[in-house]
């Protein structure tokens, strides 16, 4: 009892002291006492209100095909399972994978609850149009991302959710499209239709220019005959690779001043405007594997050139350069002419038009006669000593191999085409 009763005392007092600081704090000082009318005080959360995600969203768990990563509660990954059928999508999955199964058909009652979801890969499956219900997707107000490509698709899926950004289709056998199928796809930055049997007769109306913030339009391996009319001018990549097309309209890409990358290689291309690829933002242009037989304008900040495989025996740089800046340099670094008809090298003066260039690759090119010839130098490059330079094209092997990858792939679309002829 002795040492208890010094130590009640002490304790005694502290408390008090504390008690004080509290009782003589100002806290007027440091907070304006006035209310605020703008100022919510608190957020009162409830179960039962719906505030963008599910309250139960960590307890409804996960259906027993497929797998939902603690890490990732929201992800439901169903993919590679040989499943015949969609489950029943639990209400707080966001991310569903569903691809490389034997899937033919989507119905409403599997997403009856799956109002959340943003994104769907229904990729690599046997999905047919008819065996999709009606409006099924345009009941999912969140979803941003749709895969669909590898399938049995016919027709263009409609109606899709205006909340949509990318919806990629290719690899199917789509060769209907409603006037009214774009109607409403306010957000879509992306839509991927390669790999499909879309012919002119389907595009004549103009149903790209309803899709105002598209960014990206591939259309590739179809079947085409003459350039899509109507694109939006928000467009950046444009993909028309492996069509028919034979001519370029004058003043077709007037409407595109956004455009940073064109791909058409593998079409017939023959005689275009001279300054048909004038683009103030035009950095990629490949249109390798035509019947052109000339050059043709190249605009300043253009960087990589493709023209090989074509019917070219002379680069006339008057056309592709006909003057020089020195306050606004050219910024072409790379070109590609192999398989051509060249007889001999690019004039010296091409190094004054476009100072920034590093690499000319010429490769093998053709007689008159079919057979393939050399010219004395098969790949140019400046500035040897650069280290980073030369990592990227020192091997001929590879220029040759794989000189489009090298600068196509690498800034046009992390899409997987060429790779998967």
């Amino acid at each position: 009892m002795g040492f208890l009763s010094p130590a009640f005392v002490i304790f005694f007092f502290l408390g008090v002291k504390v008690h004080c600081q509290y009782e003589t704090y100002q806290w007027d000082e440091d907070y304006d006492q006035e209310p605020d009318d703008d100022y919510q005080t608190g957020f009162p959360f409830r179960q039962n209100v719906d505030y963008g995600v599910p309250f139960y969203q960590y307890t409804l768990g996960c259906v027993s095909e497929c797998f939902c990563p603690t890490n990732f509660p929201s992800s439901m990954y169903c993919d590679n399972r040989k499943l015949k059928t969609i489950p029943n999508i639990p209400m707080h999955i966001q991310q569903l994978y569903l691809q490389f199964n034997e899937i033919e058909a989507v119905t409403a009652n599997s997403f009856i609850n799956a109002t959340y979801l943003k994104e769907i890969n229904l990729s690599h499956n046997k999905i047919k149009s008819q065996k999709i219900d009606y409006g099924v997707f345009a009941k999912l107000p969140n979803l941003l991302q749709l895969h669909l490509e590898h399938n049995n698709l016919e027709e263009f899926p409609f109606p899709l959710p205006k909340s949509l950004e990318r919806l990629l289709l290719g690899y199917n056998e789509i060769s209907k499209l409603q006037t009214n199928a774009m109607d409403g796809l306010v957000n879509l930055t992306m839509l991927d239709l390669c790999y499909n049997h879309l012919h002119d007769s389907l595009l004549k109306d103009k149903i790209f220019a309803k899709i105002e913030k598209l960014m990206q339009l591939n259309l590739c391996n179809n079947r085409l005959e003459s350039m899509p009319p109507g694109l939006p001018s928000s467009l950046m990549y444009l993909s028309l690779e492996n069509n028919s097309i034979s001519s370029i309209p004058e003043k077709y890409f007037d409407k595109l001043p956004k455009l940073h990358a064109l791909r058409l290689s593998h079409n017939k291309l023959q005689d275009i405007p001279h300054n048909i690829f004038n683009l103030p933002n035009l950095v990629e242009l490949s249109v390798g594997h035509n019947k052109l037989k000339q050059a043709f304008y190249i605009p300043r900040n253009l960087e990589h050139l493709y023209l090989q495989n074509n019917e070219i025996e002379k680069m006339n740089l008057t056309v592709m350069c006909p003057s020089i800046d020195p306050l606004h340099h050219h910024h072409l670094t790379y070109i590609r002419v192999d398989q051509n008809k060249l007889k001999e090298p690019i004039s010296s003066y091409i190094f004054f038009c476009f100072p920034h260039i590093h690499t000319i690759y010429y490769g093998e090119q053709r007689s008159t006669n079919g057979q393939t010839i050399q010219l004395r130098t098969q790949v140019f490059r400046r500035f040897q000593d650069d280290d980073d330079e030369s990592e990227d094209h020192d091997d001929p092997d590879n220029a040759h191999e794989s000189p489009e990858q090298e600068g196509a792939e690498g800034h046009f679309d992390p899409h997987y085409y060429e790779n998967q002829e």
